[in-house]
């Protein structure tokens, strides 16, 4: 498997009916807009909805940090990147830029994802299968190369 480094979504519009009252795009759907990326990759790696439908597993976002640099309006064309820093055969850590059409940065979002198996009456974080797991390890050394964004790890506090 061949990955570009970072993976880069197709375009995708800012909707009508995310617009808040402030006449922006509402918070909430900058992550609507990161896991649509998201879900672009997970469909190459083979672990998009065909892949819970088989086999009864998908992944659950276990913790998310965004952060807001640039409102986006209505008709704005976005692209979504995702950089992998970490993954183990349960979870990974990732990194995303939500991108204007134009180059600029619009939110930096950081994540670890779990793989949850759902089969049971109970969801339980389970190992990835092979294949997928190799996917991974091919997007990490794809990835490797990148330096970590400056931005990972950092808590969140009110600066004096």
């Amino acid at each position: 498997m061949q990955f570009d480094a970072p993976f880069i979504s197709d375009p995708m519009p800012v909707e009508p009916q995310w617009i808040d009252y402030n006449d922006h795009l509402n918070m909430a759907y900058y992550n609507v807009l990161m896991d649509r990326g998201v879900d672009q990759l997970w469909d190459l790696l083979g672990f998009g909805i065909d892949y819970r439908t088989r086999t009864g597993c998908t992944t659950f976002s276990a913790e998310y940090h965004m952060r807001y640099m640039r409102e986006l309006n209505l008709g704005d064309q976005v692209r979504v990147s995702f950089q992998l820093i970490d993954h183990t055969e349960k979870s990974f850590h990732f990194y995303q830029e939500l991108r204007h059409i134009d180059g600029w940065l619009s939110a930096r979002g950081e994540g670890l994802g779990l793989h949850v198996d759902q089969s049971g009456d109970n969801p339980r974080v389970a190992p990835m299968p092979p294949a997928i797991l190799s996917g991974f390890q091919a997007l990490k050394a794809a990835h490797a190369p990148m330096p970590r964004p400056e931005t990972t790890g950092k808590a969140i506090a009110i600066r004096r």
